[in-house]
């Protein structure tokens, strides 16, 4: 006998089959909501990711102007000036990979492809030419725009990159003032025998009084041995002057500070400048001027020295190696250092007066 399904029956299996059919349906919907979902957590991390390198990249805050880009512009490298295909030290010897072995503090990082373990210990030159004595400015830092900006003091207290486009309207129109009371890290009023007067140290400006007018900043202002200041600094620094004076162009220049790890004396200065106008054509260079002082030895974690011990007989300095640039850019004998007898006498010749002049004196 066959059995029959009655209505009862079969309503049952339909509420059953429906049943069934409403929580595959929702297993289907709750699978593709996690993949939404999952899909959803990859993209915020990416997002978070790609920020997060973004401010890695940006390092220290538009203060401190860490100039990070290299020139990777061609059109921009090819405006720069031709040079060896290998740095060369200003003798011509090859450079050597640096020993020192230590890393560099961020500062010294500030310009993006500088690496300082790069750079060949000291031997004779006070400086090195660095990529090719190619300035690292990126297209997009170029401008004839005048501007100055000085980078915040470190952790430390030390002075960071200092950088500018330098017309002549940035030239200073009053008389330089005092800057004695500016102590940068690695600071020491210390005599040795054998030094241009006699002063280990002076207070180097990263960018020079005579071409931005910029005096008593504690952030333009580093503790530099007199050699790095008037035979490493001085010469780049009165030719860029003289070519901005003449011309009226406009130059891109940038000194960055050189300190390794916690060191509170910097071991040199990376020293970049570039002729806007002309494409280079009349200044371009990019060198590392070491902070040394030959017969001297320098402890760079506190700037404490040891040397020829001063017995008393100042030298003075003359024209042929000193300028009126001299006062006015990056050292100068201060108030504080200049403290001697009637018969020492620290004098600075003017190369385009013949005049000689007392490092104090207001004409200089």
């Amino acid at each position: 006998m066959k059995k029959k399904f009655t209505p009862v029956v079969a309503g049952i299996f339909i509420a059953i089959a429906a049943i069934l059919g409403v929580a595959g349906s929702g297993d289907s919907t709750s699978e593709q909501e996690s993949t939404q979902i999952e899909s959803s957590s990859e993209y915020e991390a990416g997002e978070s990711k790609s920020y997060s390198e973004s401010e890695k990249q940006k390092g220290n805050s538009e203060e401190n102007n860490p100039e990070e880009n290299n020139l990777n512009n061609s059109d921009t490298e090819d405006n720069l000036s031709n040079s060896d295909a290998e740095d060369k030290t200003s003798d011509g010897s090859t450079s050597e990979d640096n020993s020192q072995g230590a890393e560099s503090s961020s500062q010294s990082e500030a310009t993006s492809g500088f690496d300082y373990s790069s750079i060949p210990e000291y031997s004779s030159s006070p400086y090195v030419t660095v990529n090719n004595n190619v300035p690292y400015f990126s297209s997009d830092e170029i401008t004839t725009t005048s501007y100055e900006s000085y980078g915040a003091l470190d952790s430390y207290g030390r002075c960071t990159t200092a950088m500018a486009c330098i017309g002549t309207d940035l030239f200073p129109t009053e008389e330089r003032g005092e800057i004695g009371q500016i102590k940068p890290t690695g600071w020491h009023t210390v005599k040795y025998e054998g030094i241009d007067g006699n002063y280990l140290y002076n207070r180097c400006h990263l960018i020079m009084y005579a071409m931005t007018g910029e005096n008593a900043n504690e952030k333009n202002l580093i503790t530099g041995t007199r050699y790095m200041n008037t035979e490493g600094m001085l010469p780049f620094e009165e030719k860029t002057h003289d070519y901005i004076e003449s011309t009226n162009n406009h130059i891109m220049y940038r000194v960055t500070p050189v300190f390794v790890g916690e060191e509170l004396l910097a071991r040199g200065v990376l020293m970049e400048a570039y002729s806007v106008e002309d494409g280079g054509a009349g200044i371009s260079f990019c060198i590392f001027c070491y902070n040394v002082q030959p017969g001297i030895t320098i402890n760079y974690s506190d700037g404490s020295s040891s040397g020829p011990e001063f017995t008393g007989s100042a030298s003075s300095s003359s024209s042929s190696e000193n300028s009126s640039f001299e006062s006015s850019s990056s050292n100068n004998i201060t108030s504080e250092e200049s403290t001697t007898t009637s018969s020492e006498a620290t004098y600075i010749g003017n190369k385009n007066t013949g005049k000689y002049h007392r490092a104090d004196c207001s004409s200089v």
